[in-house]
């Protein structure tokens, strides 16, 4: 039997606890009486990944290396547990896409790991300006069961995210039909009216993908998409607390309209994160500006095309930002997200021992990572 005693403290409480570990598992949860300066948590979870670290799953070809390279790296930030998210693009490239992460995961125990299932944002998205944010225009197009279950033979199921704008006709149906396939549904980069929204969520959307983003710069005060989502308790909420999707008031506004239970930190991240100030050609957004101020911009405009900070990071803007407490914030980058892909994220005992050990000084600084009570 594998066991192992982890020390950290309780971010809740700022008391020192011991987890003791059991053949992946967390097995027990007790007061500890060494002493030490790293808070301990569940492993993060992230529902929006495109790339990271040069490491980008909507270039034009991936391979398993790209994949388990982008694994690798989230792991490194203490991401125990993330979505793959494949934006709009021509069908018979989301395909491969599909089929190399399957792949991966089948070749690789530490992909399988850290996979549960693929995010796809779009492309049944609104085609406006705006709305439809970096995704390329011509790759916009109606929802179709028939894709779908296309996309599900090449992932060997593993779709189990879908962004979509329920604009379209139709759109309940399809909505309905994936649920049933037990596949989530988000609503995202949408110009979809509020009776729109309310009918997508009768028919079993449960997430909004990045609210606040993915929008026109200029709406109707009233009439537009965000309130609707905000109001509708029965979804939860995903945000991009990097600093520059959203400015501090409305971040916090928002949570506190959502609600903290029903907010998620996600990171949207690229494969330019880290990389220097600067243009660069990409698959997401063609020319894009890497700016000194860590933003990621369609190049010559001021649409943001991802972000280049790690979920690590959005933790602590996210505390700066709102005055939230960090155990909040935590929940909100761990159990939060992972009521989405099966209750990861979540440090209590009978639970996946996926855990992260880090210091705190107003931005998480990751030093020590397990996945499955294994360290990496």
């Amino acid at each position: 039997m594998s066991t192992e005693d982890i020390v950290g403290l309780d971010p809740r409480t700022g008391r020192i606890i011991r987890v003791t570990t059991e053949n992946g598992i967390i097995a027990r949860i007790e007061k500890a009486s060494e002493d030490t300066d790293l808070y301990l948590s569940a492993g993060f979870v992230d529902l929006q990944v495109n790339g990271f670290a040069g490491f980008d799953l909507n270039a034009d070809q991936i391979s398993i290396e790209t994949v388990t390279g982008l694994v690798n790296a989230m792991l490194a930030e203490g991401v125990t547990c993330f979505a793959p998210t494949l934006i709009s693009a021509p069908e018979e490239r989301l395909c491969r896409s599909l089929r190399v992460i399957a792949e991966a995961r089948r070749s690789n125990p530490t992909v399988a790991a850290c996979v549960p299932l693929v995010h796809m944002e779009g492309p049944a998205i609104s085609p406006r300006d705006g709305y439809r944010g970096a995704h390329p225009a011509d790759a916009i197009r109606p929802p179709s069961l028939a894709e779908f279950d296309r996309w599900q033979d090449a992932a060997d199921g593993l779709v189990g995210i879908v962004t979509l704008s329920p604009h379209f006709d139709g759109c309940s149906g399809y909505i309905a039909a994936l649920v049933e396939r037990g596949v989530r549904i988000a609503i995202g980069h949408t110009h979809a009216s509020p009776e729109q929204i309310s009918a997508a969520v009768d028919a079993g959307a449960t997430l909004s993908t990045h609210l606040g983003n993915g929008i026109a710069i200029e709406i109707p005060r009233h009439r537009n998409a965000i309130w609707r989502q905000l109001a509708d308790d029965r979804l939860s909420a995903s945000f991009i607390a990097d600093g520059h999707h959203l400015p501090w008031d409305v971040l916090k506004v928002m949570l506190r309209a959502k609600g903290l239970e029903r907010s998620v930190l996600v990171s949207d991240a690229v494969a330019l994160a880290g990389m220097p100030a600067g243009v660069y050609s990409t698959p997401v957004g063609g020319q894009v500006e890497v700016r000194s101020d860590g933003s990621l911009r369609v190049h010559g405009s001021e649409i943001l095309a991802g972000s280049t900070a790690s979920l690590s990071r959005c933790i602590g803007w996210a505390v700066q930002m709102t005055g939230v407490p960090l155990h909040d914030a935590l929940a909100m980058a761990t159990v939060n997200p992972g009521r989405f892909v099966g209750g990861r994220g979540r440090m209590e005992v009978g639970a996946r021992a996926d855990l992260v050990r880090f210091r705190w000084n107003g931005a998480v600084a990751i030093e020590d990572v397990w996945l499955a009570g294994q360290p990496i």
